[in-house]
């Protein structure tokens, strides 16, 4: 799964579980950073999350399900 793909997966969740645009879903989780395996072994990834309070609490409880699905994501 690469960091794209990461990021869709976010928004269908987000927008069938709590409506509201993909674009205002995609705006609120921002880019992913892709870190290096070698460093990084259990989870490569981190997105930082902005935007209203609620929201903000709804994308991190779902990126702590997802990354235990998904800890490493490719280029």
């Amino acid at each position: 799964m690469t960091a794209n793909d990461m990021i869709d997966l976010l928004v269908a969740r987000l927008v069938r579980d709590h409506g509201k645009s993909k674009h205002h879903w995609r705006k609120a989780i921002g880019p992913i950073r892709l870190y290096s395996a070698a460093t990084h072994p259990h989870c490569n990834w981190v997105a930082n999350p902005t935007g209203m309070g609620r929201d903000v609490a709804l994308i991190e409880s779902l990126l702590d399900d997802v990354r235990l699905a998904h800890p490493m994501l490719h280029h």
